[in-house]
């Protein structure tokens, strides 16, 4: 149990037989404090409640902030989206390889609801957004994505469609061929395995959720290491991040 004490800055940590007090400050009350905040935003669709430029992006703030910081640090010509939803997260891409003056993003969802397909093909983006409609890992979608990727481009790969164990096993084994080296595939809510019991969550999720298929996939692939991108700037005492897609950095080495 936590008890938060802002009038005098401290962090209450109380078990059964003993209780510790630490200054809300420090990286240990942050990190607490984070995993409460994160679970109460998850029941409360927090995530539910953000748009980029017009579109519905349903992700943590922190997450966008970080793969932003990523993409601009590798720089990649292509990054190719499992899962589409409402285009906000295709449409974010595109408008920082816009202001990059590089790159294009390939969505990919096995399906795309007609009033999201006309409101991504109407933004002012859309040029920059390939659209491929069907499931991931189907051969046929797979092989479309490779024939759109010309040779010597840098590529990286977001999964963001089913979250199954399974599933993201399987796209993990299919478009990693894909990733450049010193670019990423982010396996995104791995959250998931720390949701057990919360709203809308399932029995299953402890193990059947990206955090668990990453870490097997990277048990069979040492090309790749579980890396999450640097603080490009830290001028505080806290390097916890706050996020949704725990162990999602595959960096291939």
């Amino acid at each position: 149990m936590l008890k938060i004490d802002l009038e005098n800055g401290l962090v209450v940590i109380q078990s059964a037989d003993s209780e510790r007090t630490i200054p809300i400050g420090s990286p240990e009350s942050f990190e607490l404090i984070s995993k409460a905040w994160i679970r109460s935003g998850w029941d409360g669709k927090y995530v539910y409640s953000f748009s980029w430029m017009g579109r519905p992006i349903i992700q943590l703030p922190d997450d966008v902030m970080r793969i932003q910081e990523a993409i601009y640090a590798v720089k990649p010509d292509v990054v190719v989206e499992t899962g589409v939803a409402h285009g906000g997260s295709l449409i974010f891409y595109a408008s920082l390889f816009r202001a990059m003056g590089r790159g294009r993003v390939i969505g990919i969802d096995i399906e795309i609801r007609p009033h999201n397909r006309v409101a991504i093909e109407a933004h002012e983006l859309s040029n920059l957004i390939s659209l491929i409609e069907g499931s991931s890992t189907a051969p046929e979608v797979i092989e479309q994505v490779r024939s759109m990727i010309n040779p010597g481009e840098r590529v990286m790969v977001i999964l963001d469609s089913n979250h199954s164990r399974d599933h993201v096993l399987s796209e993990l084994e299919a478009y990693s061929p894909l990733v450049s080296k010193g670019s990423y595939i982010v396996a995104t809510d791995g959250i998931m395995g720390d949701l057990v019991n919360a709203t809308r969550s399932q029995p299953d999720w402890g193990w059947n959720n990206p955090r668990v298929a990453a870490e097997e996939f990277l048990g069979a692939h040492p090309e790749f290491e579980e890396v999450p991108p640097v603080f490009p700037f830290n001028e505080g005492t806290l390097n916890h991040r706050v996020t949704y897609w725990p162990g999602a950095w595959l960096k291939r080495m």
